[in-house]
């Protein structure tokens, strides 16, 4: 007879070891296929998100020119003097010019009214790509006479039409055409702020352009000969700081652009990786009771004269083999799922993105899934290393188990190394790495510790007294080979990380309901002039609607902090102040009280400012924490070409959440009062109708008012919202899919393990029901304490979230926890009484036979 195993004596034949690999995996190929499947969604998910990544890259890169639509665009938030003026002139082959402000807009025929964002343009732009419009050639022609094109958003939403009009401040233009897309701009931009486009030549007539009003100059360079456009814009980046000019190139926009969404698809990735570690979890308890079941085969192999680590060879083998098939379908559905992923983001993205096949990304997602087979396999694997020949007599596997093993420390300090790094590779911070990995442990390790207290709980609680179905239904819930730890883990991370999602958005949109309640400002007018703020205080008054604040607004830009300029800042790597403050602008009031949303955190507060010297300001809180600013330090603000020194007098505690105006920083009186300002006016009106009579009446008695409805914004706000969610469901789908796999390949493997049990209770005379009711009693419990835990973790995190990250009301709807309660139960006990099928339908003699 051919001896198949090896002496003790010889080396090792590692042909030997893959002829073996395959001969003990041919009756558990479906099972090591079942085991590995719980990675497939995980493998999945990140290849989708990778190809969609490196499509996204190269087609940014194709159609960066389309996103700026020229070859130089400089644009500043106020009137550049006369020489910026030339110098600006002077640049390019063709140049273009846009004024672009926020503005009431009428629509005459069907009297709405919408705050818009307009764009006054002359010149030839865009030079790359086109205005999309309906008819197409109103791009053109709506610049020749006094015509507008108007978003399509607005139009559909105010039921008008190519030929109607719409009333810009005080000129009527007529409606040229229909804009579908312009330049860079996305589905969500243009539903927040639509756009309406019409000639500058007319700006001046709308009477919109006055002292204070907020505007934005854009200057777009088209250049017809070679020009190294980035070595040109280097050598004029003095000139444009000087002169407080922003600037964009093809190769900046590119850069911003894919650094903007390489960010995206990083916390995607992250998501689609907290699914495969999910699945990981399946592996690793597969994998566990697999070796389990193997153990009299290897102590037989071991009398036979196999070496220990051959044993754990052959196994390790049949892993390598069955992740690589895992990993290549999981390869496989995430290069079909990327055809969906442009379809989901396309309301976010500017540009149109293809799905080309990324063989990198399908090698990225080939190489990790092994890895990731092959580490969280090790854990139960390393145990075949001390089985010896006697287990053939003493089948003792909790012996051979033990946490004591150096190895399995090793693995535990691999494994974790391996999630730390893929981590950094998303995100390229190592402290981010280490926070997030060190969440997912803790993450675990709860879910882990709440399913070993259940499980202590429950053996407590058993009664004699009990019928025979429920003690043993409860008892199945802590005996060997029980499935609750890896049920809850699984199931319960999985839907704790979709019951947050569904309760924060609750939140958040209750916070913009409870915003637009009766006590509560629900209608802001800004771009107020100061000679218009008491008679449109008074014309409120008479609609019989309450002034609930009035407030003066300033815009300054910080020219100096603690005396060094930008350009010195850059010099001294001893300063502590982010470089960015000194390009924001800065919309700031004066007031000599606070208001009852704010408190003195640090410092004094000053309400008013002495009759010489520096200027004591307050600014909030966190804004100082996030900028490296204290009580002390100086700041030299320039008030549009007039600078004022200060000092950070006090810091301040806002709440941002309360509908009213809030700002960084506030300035005492009698300092700002002569400085060109516009006002903020912020009323409550009772409902829709009287919302939009006044809103009428309001644009055509003071056409430079802008308007804010906060019941719209709501409306847009859920709306922006469900679209996001949608996302983020869409990615925590594949954690959901991986539960349900990681749930049904654990119900599968109990098969193996409870058949006997079965067995012997029919044998003993236990009925068909009998069996059954202790299938669905274990079933029941196991799904809904996994989904229960999964709440519970959800609800204290959304709570965490609500009191120390968005500062809100903890007051979350229930309602879609429930339905997913019921759903993971339901679909548990399914799982586990199809899974007794095959033991009730048979007799106990055929079973037992292994026939």
């Amino acid at each position: 007879m051919e001896n198949n195993f090896p002496n003790n004596k010889r080396k090792t034949n590692i042909p030997w070891l893959f002829k073996m690999a395959w001969r003990d995996s041919r009756k558990n190929r479906s099972r090591l296929l079942l085991f590995v499947s719980s990675i497939v969604f995980g493998i999945a998910a990140l290849v989708a998100i990778y190809s969609f990544g490196v499509n996204l890259k190269k087609d940014i890169d194709t159609q960066a020119a389309t996103l700026i639509g020229a070859d130089l665009a400089i644009n500043t938030g106020k009137l550049p003097d006369a020489p910026t003026l030339k110098m600006l002139d002077s640049l390019g082959d063709r140049h273009s010019e846009e004024r672009m402000f926020a503005s009431m807009v009428l629509f005459p025929r069907t009297q709405g009214t919408r705050l818009a964002q307009v764009r006054a343009l002359e010149g030839d732009y865009p030079y790359y790509g086109n205005f999309e419009t309906i008819p197409t050639d109103a791009g053109k022609k709506f610049r020749l006479v006094k015509a507008a094109l108007v978003d399509q958003t607005l139009m559909l939403q105010y039921n008008v039409k190519v030929g109607d009009s719409i009333k810009v401040g005080k000129v009527v233009f007529v409606i040229e055409g229909v804009l579908t897309k312009a330049p860079g701009q996305t589905n969500i931009a243009s539903g927040i702020a639509p756009i309406v486009y019409i000639p500058l030549k007319y700006l001046s007539e709308t009477g919109l352009m006055q002292k204070g009003s907020r505007i934005n100059y854009s200057f777009y360079y088209k250049y017809d000969h070679p020009v190294d456009i980035e070595k040109f814009t280097k050598k004029l980046e003095p000139r444009f700081e000087k002169a407080g000019l922003n600037y964009d190139t093809i190769e900046t926009k590119k850069e911003n652009t894919g650094r903007a969404f390489g960010d995206l698809t990083n916390f995607l990735s992250l998501v689609g990786f907290i699914a495969l570690l999910l699945g990981c979890v399946g592996v690793a308890s597969s994998i566990h009771i697999y070796i389990r079941e193997k153990i009299a085969s290897i102590a037989i192999m071991r009398c036979l004269g196999v070496k220990a680590y051959e044993a754990f060879l052959i196994y390790l083998l049949q892993i390598i083999g069955i992740g690589f098939v895992g990993a290549v379908a999981g390869s496989a559905l995430g290069t079909i799922v990327q055809h969906v992923l442009p379809i989901i983001f396309r309301d976010f993205l500017p540009i149109s993105v293809t799905t080309d096949i990324s063989w990198g990304a399908i090698g990225q997602g080939i190489i990790l899934g092994v890895i990731i087979s092959i580490l969280f396999a090790l854990l139960p694997l390393i145990a075949i290393r001390n089985i010896s020949p006697l287990n053939t007599l003493r089948m003792s596997y909790e012996n051979i188990n033990l946490l004591r093993d150096p190895f399995r420390w090793l693995v535990y300090v691999i494994i974790l190394l391996f999630i730390v790094t893929f981590t950094h590779v998303q995100v390229g911070n190592w402290l981010a790495s280490i926070f997030f990995t060190i969440g997912v442990i803790v993450a675990f390790l709860i879910l882990t510790l709440i399913a070993k207290l259940l499980m202590y709980l429950v053996r407590l609680v058993i009664n004699a007294s009990w019928s025979y179905p429920l003690r043993q239904g409860f008892a199945n819930l802590y005996r060997p080979n029980n499935q609750t730890i890896i049920l809850i883990v699984s199931i319960g991370l999985s839907t704790s990380f979709i019951c947050t999602l569904f309760f924060m958005q609750s939140l958040l949109i209750k916070q913009v309901t409870i915003a637009a309640s009766a006590n509560q400002a629900n209608m802001i007018l800004f771009d107020i002039q100061s000679s218009q703020e008491k008679p449109l205080a008074n014309y409120t008054k008479k609609q019989n609607l309450p002034l609930l604040q009035q407030v003066p607004v300033v815009t300054v830009r910080i020219e100096k902090i603690n005396g060094k300029t930008a350009a010195q800042s850059k010099k001294d790597t001893s300063m502590r102040v982010r470089e960015r403050l000194y390009g924001n602008e800065f919309r700031v009031t004066y007031r000599d009280t606070l208001s009852p949303t704010e408190k003195v955190m640090q410092g004094d507060w000053v309400g008013n400012a002495p009759a010489s010297g520096e200027v004591p300001v307050s600014m909030e809180e966190r804004f100082a924490q996030r900028n490296k600013l204290r009580v002390g330090d100086k700041l030299t603000f320039n008030v549009q070409g007039i600078p004022i020194n200060t000092r950070i007098a006090s810091t301040r505690q806002v709440n941002w959440n309360k509908m009213q105006t809030n700002f960084l920083f506030v300035f005492p009186k009698g300092v700002l009062e002569d400085a060109p300002q516009f006002h903020v006016l912020m009323t409550h009106v009772p409902s829709k109708k009287v919302s939009a009579t006044y809103q009428q009446s309001v644009v055509r008695l003071f056409p430079n008012v802008s308007i804010i409805d906060l019941g719209f914004v709501l409306s847009v706000l859920e709306d922006l919202m469900d679209k996001l969610g949608s996302i983020i469901k869409f990615m925590a789908m594949f954690s959901i899919v991986t539960a349900i796999v990681v749930l049904i390949a654990s119900v599968r493997i109990s098969k193996y393990q409870r058949i006997q049990e079965s067995v012997l209770l029919r044998t003993m005379g236990a009925s068909r029901r009998q069996i059954l009711a202790i299938s669905t009693i274990e079933y029941f419990f196991l799904g809904s304490l996994s989904a229960a835990t999964g709440i519970f973790i959800a609800v204290a995190g959304t709570w965490l979230l609500a009191r120390y990250s968005f500062d809100i009301a903890f007051n979350v709807d229930l309602l879609p926890a429930i339905g997913l309660f019921f759903g993971i139960t339901g679909l548990t006990i399914l799982i586990g009484l199809l899974n007794s099928r095959g033991v009730l339908n048979r007799p106990p003699l055929e079973i037992l036979r292994g026939e």
